[in-house]
C-alpha cells in the first residue's frame, strides 16, 4: 500500500511557475511508474506527464510539452513537477499517482495509488 501527498498548489498569475510535490509513504516510489494527471471543473482527468518505472524515461501531454517538467528524488521518496509560464488554461486540480505497470500510461486507470490532490489556479 503506498500512500501519496501532493503539495505546492496555489493561486498564481498567467505567466508565473509552482512546483508541486508528491510524496509517498508507506512504500518507496521505486518500482513504481508514477504520473500527474490534472481535473478541472465538468471536465475529464487528464494526462500531465509521467515517470516509468525504471525511472529513466519521462512522458508529457502536448500541452504542457516545455513548460513542465517532473523529476523524481528517490532519497526523498517524492516526485515533482515544476510548472513554468502557466496558463489560465492550466487551472485545474492536480494529482499524482503511482502503478505498477512496466514504463508508464497515459490512461488514470492503469493507476493503483492516487493522492488527494492539490489545487492550481492560473489569473489572468
Amino acid at each position: 500500500q503506498v500512500q501519496l501527498v501532493e503539495s505546492g498548489g496555489g493561486l498564481v498569475q498567467a505567466g508565473g511557475s509552482l512546483r508541486l510535490s508528491c510524496t509517498a509513504s508507506g512504500r518507496t516510489f521505486s518500482g513504481y511508474a508514477v504520473g500527474w494527471f490534472r481535473q478541472a471543473p465538468g471536465k475529464e482527468r487528464e494526462f500531465v506527464a509521467a515517470n516509468s518505472r525504471s525511472g529513466s524515461s519521462t512522458y508529457y501531454a502536448d500541452s504542457v510539452k516545455g513548460r513542465f517538467t517532473m523529476a523524481r528524488d528517490n532519497a526523498k521518496n517524492t516526485v515533482y513537477l515544476e510548472m513554468n509560464s502557466l496558463k489560465p488554461e492550466d487551472t485545474a486540480a492536480y494529482y499524482c499517482a503511482a502503478g505498477t505497470i512496466a514504463a508508464f500510461s497515459r490512461r488514470s486507470g492503469a493507476y493503483d495509488y492516487w493522492g488527494q490532490g492539490t489545487q492550481v489556479t492560473v489569473s489572468s
